[in-house]
């Protein structure tokens, strides 16, 4: 570690993770917060409940396909529904920059509105706080979530077996590239638009299907960090190993030239509707057929399989015949995305 927080720490990436593991764990470690999965599954009184939180921190505030209010509700939704939860309720917290502008927070409570309704979750309570010019960026949002877990969902590293596939909903690096190219530092012009969604309805549709959902070991958005390091996580604590095929991984053009120009791997852009899901073999297809006759997941693809392994090895076949391993993402490569 540093003897500094570097913006990397914040990245989704190697320090980040140090950071949980040696730092925050240290002091607040214990059972449930130790599966660090991306909500605590609680258990109060036989009902099991996830609970999760996030904060955002985007710049700029509006992008193409979003906007900080709009991510803030759908990224809490994703975290309660790839924990295998119905998502019920969230909070919302804001940290106000002093100046900014009435329409601004208007536009973006109003985005969240229309999230919330999307994704069938309630606001139900919040906090605000305004900071002298100078202290925050515009404006920072903290978003928590109350949801029921669902039991047909078996979720767990643990749960994963040698033969079991790797499915993603559909094309990967959207929301990185829409919100760097956003920024105009660049002088980049595409149309590509963040893929922020709420993915609960989505996992439902897996939910519904009692056969398809036992097939089901894992589910995870890649957020910061990308599928990179949300795989390489995943190995890791699996014990296994994971291999990615470039030919499957389903990416637009766009973000191929953009990720070209700025230097940048899609396979470490952020995410903000998509989910990983780690499934048995047997499943597996029944699974991209059932997320196919949704929106969000028209592009399902099987992008690579689980294999016996020393553990936390994730490989990536390229198109060229060769095999690179891919590790987790290290310093910052996209700053304040989410």
């Amino acid at each position: 570690m540093t003897d500094r927080i570097l913006l990397a720490h914040g990245s989704g990436g190697e320090l980040t993770h140090r950071l949980i593991e040696e730092l925050f764990l240290q002091y607040f470690g214990n059972p449930t917060l130790n599966e660090l999965y991306d909500s605590a599954l609680l258990k109060i009184n036989g009902q099991r409940l996830a609970f999760t939180t996030d904060s955002y921190v985007v710049r700029p505030l509006f992008f193409p396909g979003g906007d900080i209010g709009r991510l803030a509700v759908c990224g809490t939704v994703n975290d309660l529904a790839v924990s295998g939860a119905t998502p019920l309720f969230v909070s919302a917290g804001f940290i106000i920059e002093e100046g900014l502008e009435y329409e601004t927070l208007k536009k973006v409570v109003a985005s969240m509105s229309e999230a919330a309704k999307e994704a069938g979750v309630l606001v139900v309570t919040g906090d605000t706080k305004v900071v002298e010019k100078g202290s925050a960026d515009k404006l920072f949002i903290n978003t928590s979530g109350i949801g029921v877990a669902d039991e047909r969902f078996h979720l767990g590293y643990k749960k994963i077996s040698p033969g079991d596939k790797v499915i993603i909903n559909g094309t990967i690096g959207d929301h990185g590239i829409a919100v760097m190219t956003a920024r105009g530092d660049f002088g980049i012009t595409l149309e590509v638009k963040s893929d922020s969604a709420p993915l609960n309805q989505l996992i439902s549709l897996i939910a519904d299907d009692p056969n398809v959902a036992s097939g089901v070991r894992f589910m995870r958005d890649p957020t910061r960090g990308g599928v990179a390091t949300t795989l390489v996580e995943v190995a890791e604590k699996g014990l296994l190993d994971i291999v990615i095929h470039e030919s499957s991984l389903p990416i637009l053009e766009e973000v191929k030239s953009a990720s070209e120009m700025l230097g940048i791997d899609p396979l470490y852009s952020a995410n903000e509707g998509k989910v990983l899901i780690i499934a048995s073999k047997d499943a597996a297809e029944n699974i991209v057929s059932l997320l196919r006759t949704h929106p969000l997941g028209r592009e399902a693809m099987v992008i690579g399989e689980v294999k016996e392994g020393r553990g936390g090895g994730v490989f990536l076949n390229t198109t060229f015949g060769t095999r690179r391993r891919i590790s987790m993402l290290t310093g910052n490569m996209l700053p304040r995305i989410c």
